[in-house]
């Protein structure tokens, strides 16, 4: 029986990252024949849009296939009967994320996308506009899949689920796909030579690997990691090696973003360097969007720019673009995702969301059991979990006795006093993105708390 053809509607449409999306459509055309792609913003983002849009219908008319892509600031017009949603917003825009990562710098601490302090407010920011989205497809588009990339995308992803009630989604990261591209190669073979098996939390995850025998070749790509082999990690992720004693004894290879717990001083020491240096990472990839979209004003360029693998999320197409043909042509092919736990990791609850391996198909994700962890790595998802647990409530909620518990949880920000200060600045920078905790703001403003750190005071 053939099938219709697909309506795809993208919420962030604006996005540098949409021509990595186009590509990835266009190379899965015949799998997933696309009839109509909307790309979606708000009126802060439109001049964005529109210069990516235009890019974006250039590569599809640079292509054998009759697709047209529309610009819309109204999300409703936009999800009426989609058959998919993807998310790839930024409430605040980049300006929240170098607020994100400033202010905690000030305090000494870790300011970081979606680690510590900075990850925990963007998921304040972003978890009540994703539900108010989720509502929208409710009424417009009730079979519709939601594939996130929004980060943090694994609590965005749960909450979702948990409070949005809506189980047709599934949470992605291209960090994944980029072990899975690099690491094959670092012991002289490919990937579908090769079987993966991932468990964990978003940015929080390991992984281990056999050879089509069945033998563990996990322990030969860790020697291969200290030979100097690019192993994927995340261009956003300076490259502190691990302790090899370490990864030896679990017998799993950490992703990208464990250096920021087991390098922990390092990691923070570098990031208080270009804090007071050359700028932040969200400072540093402000200048290269402006790059990016200078690039995507050229009314010849019909292609992907090799400059946007400079941004963090590079391969971002092979998770949102594969999510996509799988569900729609039943693949069932292994990725990497967000998904309700199921038992996949015993350690947890079933209805929690994980970060593990699945098979995508029509029903969804279905996700692989990878057993029971040992004490090192359990102990440190039950605490990442719960952490997040406090945080998705907190978003909702606006609960700031919540929010607070959940800083004095996160491993990356020292309990005391700063703790406090950082969030009661946070709260005050975002007043304009955080409703929810609108009493508790005018509270600390009547009490005359400011934001200490200038550049991110003086941004809108």
């Amino acid at each position: 029986m053939e099938k219709k053809p697909v309506k795809i509607v993208t919420i962030g449409g604006g996005s540098s990252y949409t021509p990595e999306l186009m590509e990835g459509f266009i190379k899965r055309y015949d799998e997933l024949p696309i009839k109509e792609i909307w790309l979606v913003d708000i009126e802060a983002g439109k001049e964005k849009l529109e210069i990516v849009g235009a890019m974006a219908q250039r590569m599809w008319d640079a292509s054998p296939y009759d697709v047209k892509v529309h610009l819309t600031l109204d999300r409703r017009e936009a999800l009426k009967d989609a058959d998919f949603v993807t998310t790839q917003f930024r409430v605040g825009l980049l300006n929240a994320r170098i607020k994100d990562e400033r202010i905690p710098f000030s305090y000494g601490m870790l300011g970081q996308e979606t680690n510590g302090a900075g990850g925990i407010f963007k998921a304040f920011r972003t978890i009540p506009v994703i539900l108010s989205i989720v509502e929208d497809m409710k009424e417009l588009c009730p079979n519709a899949w939601l594939v996130n990339f929004t980060n943090p995308s694994g609590m965005v992803t749960e909450a979702v689920m948990k409070y949005g009630k809506w189980d047709r989604v599934i949470g992605l990261c291209n960090v994944p796909v980029g072990a899975m591209m690099a690491e094959p190669e670092t012991i002289g073979t490919t990937l579908d030579k090769l079987i993966y098996k991932f468990a964990g939390l978003n940015h929080f995850h390991w992984h281990r690997v056999f050879d089509l025998d069945g033998t563990d070749v996990t322990g030969k790509i860790i020697d291969a990691m200290y030979e100097g082999k690019d192993s994927g990690i995340p261009a956003n992720i300076h490259d502190i090696p691990f302790f090899k004693e370490q990864l030896k004894q679990m017998n799993l290879i950490p992703c990208g973003y464990h250096r920021y717990y087991y390098r922990q001083q390092e990691m923070l020491a570098h990031g208080l360097e270009e804090y007071n240096g050359i700028g932040t990472r969200g400072q540093q990839v402000k200048q290269t969007e402006a790059e990016l979209f200078e690039l995507y004003k050229d009314p010849n360029l019909n292609y992907k720019p090799e400059q946007l693998t400079k941004r963090g999320g590079t391969h971002y197409s092979d998770a949102a673009c594969e999510t996509i043909a799988s569900i729609y042509a039943n693949k069932n092919t292994h990725l990497v995702v967000t998904t309700k736990n199921n038992g996949a990791v015993p350690d947890f609850p079933a209805d929690c969301a994980v970060e593990v391996s699945a098979h995508i198909g029509s029903a969804g994700a279905l996700a692989i059991a990878f057993g029971p962890l040992e004490p090192a790595q359990r102990g440190w998802l039950q605490c990442m979990k719960n952490m997040e647990l406090c945080v998705e409530e907190a978003a909702v909620t606006g609960d700031y006795g919540l929010a607070l518990q959940a800083f004095i949880l996160n491993p990356q920000i020292p309990s005391g006093e700063n703790a406090k200060r950082v969030l009661d600045e946070l709260l005050i920078a975002h007043k304009k993105h955080l409703p929810q905790f609108a009493d508790k703001i005018a509270e600390l403003e009547a009490a005359g708390v400011t934001v200490k750190d200038e550049i991110a005071r003086d941004l809108d």
